[in-house]
């Protein structure tokens, strides 16, 4: 049994601040061309990713330095779900899981805020704590969270969170693509997964690729 975990690429999605607009549109029809095909504009990060490490370290490895095979991850499960706006994600929720089992290549994290998919909400998104990030390097065990970023996010519709509260920057991907570890974002669909799954999680064969969309396909027994 198979369940896609993937949200789907249209015309004006959402992206994370600053990043190109994706566009879908036709370039050819069946009835004045003969054939179908669409033209699709986006950035790297579009939707379903994988961040390679060269997202943020400057001599990273990209896309194309992985084996396909390191794209399909042994996963472990957590649901810390409901999470509030822009909650921290302490390393107390996921200790339990790591302490399981510490062969998992990524731990699928849950918070619920794919309900607010393409709306000014999805921003707002809760976040890895540095000492979970760090806990996640120690464990040598990458994320795949169901948010634009295992970082906070900045968001102008934000009112509840000083800035001076959240940690700046990209702690979280520094910590774990630092260190080779694989990084998922915006999946989707993740209520109710096992403890343990096969996750396949392949980027499109983008040249010297940062990221790229991936179909993230969860495998259950």
């Amino acid at each position: 049994m198979y369940r896609d975990l993937s949200q789907p690429i249209e015309s004006g999605m959402q992206t994370f601040p600053g990043d190109p607009a994706v566009d879908v549109s036709r370039a050819a029809t069946i009835p004045e061309d003969g054939v179908a095909v669409r033209e699709l504009h986006c950035g790297s990060h579009t939707g379903t990713h994988i961040d390679a490490p060269a997202h943020t370290e400057p001599d990273g490895d990209t896309l194309e330095d992985r084996d396909v095979g390191e794209y399909v991850f042994d996963a472990r499960f957590v649901d810390v779900s409901p999470c509030e706006p822009r909650e921290r994600i302490g390393a107390e929720a996921i200790v339990d899981a790591l302490e399981v089992d510490d062969s998992a290549d990524l731990l699928a994290i849950r918070t619920g805020h794919d309900a607010h998919w393409n709306t000014d909400a999805y921003r707002d998104h809760p976040y890895l704590a540095p000492e979970a990030a760090s806990l996640l390097r120690e464990a040598g065990c990458g994320v795949a969270t169901d948010t634009l970023s295992p970082d906070p996010t900045p968001s102008p519709t934000s009112t509840d969170v000083e800035p001076a509260d959240e940690p700046e920057g990209f702690p979280a991907h520094r910590e774990l693509l630092g260190a080779d570890l694989p990084v998922l974002e915006n999946l989707t669909n993740l209520a109710g997964l096992p403890d343990r799954f096969t996750l396949y999680a392949f980027p499109l064969p983008l040249r010297e690729g940062d990221g790229a969309p991936v179909r993230a396909v969860a495998a259950l027994e």
